[in-house]
C-alpha cells in the first residue's frame, strides 16, 4: 500500500472527507509522527505496533572488493516492532489462503 492508496481508502472509508482532506490528515500524521522519532520519542499505536528510534555504535568493517578496512560511524535508526494483535491478524490472513 503506498501514500496515495492510504489516502483513497481514507476518503472512502469516511464519506463526508473530501479527497484533499484525507490527503491532508495523511500528511499530519506522517509529519506528527516523524518528528515525534526526530525528538526521540517512542510511538506506540495499541493492536498495531511500536515505532522507536534505536542505536548503532560505531564498528569497524570491511571493504568486500578490496578488504580494506572501514570505519562504520554511530547511527540512530527507526525501528518498527509489530504488536501481537497485528502478528496474529497477519498469520490468520495467511494460514488461510
Amino acid at each position: 500500500m503506498t501514500r496515495s492508496d492510504l489516502v483513497i481508502e481514507l476518503a472512502s472509508k469516511f464519506k463526508d472527507l473530501t479527497h484533499s482532506d484525507a490527503e491532508s490528515a495523511v500528511d499530519a500524521l506522517v509529519e506528527a509522527m516523524s518528528q515525534a522519532l526526530i525528538r526521540g520519542h517512542r510511538i506506540e499505536i495499541r493492536g498495531f505496533g511500536s515505532f522507536s528510534v534505536s542505536y548503532r555504535a560505531p564498528r569497524m568493517g570491511r571493504n568486500p572488493r578490496t578488504g580494506a578496512s572501514v570505519a562504520i560511524p554511530e547511527k540512530r535508526i527507526p525501528h518498527f516492532k509489530a504488536g501481537k494483535a497485528l502478528k496474529e491478524a497477519v498469520e490468520i490472513k495467511m494460514t488461510q489462503q
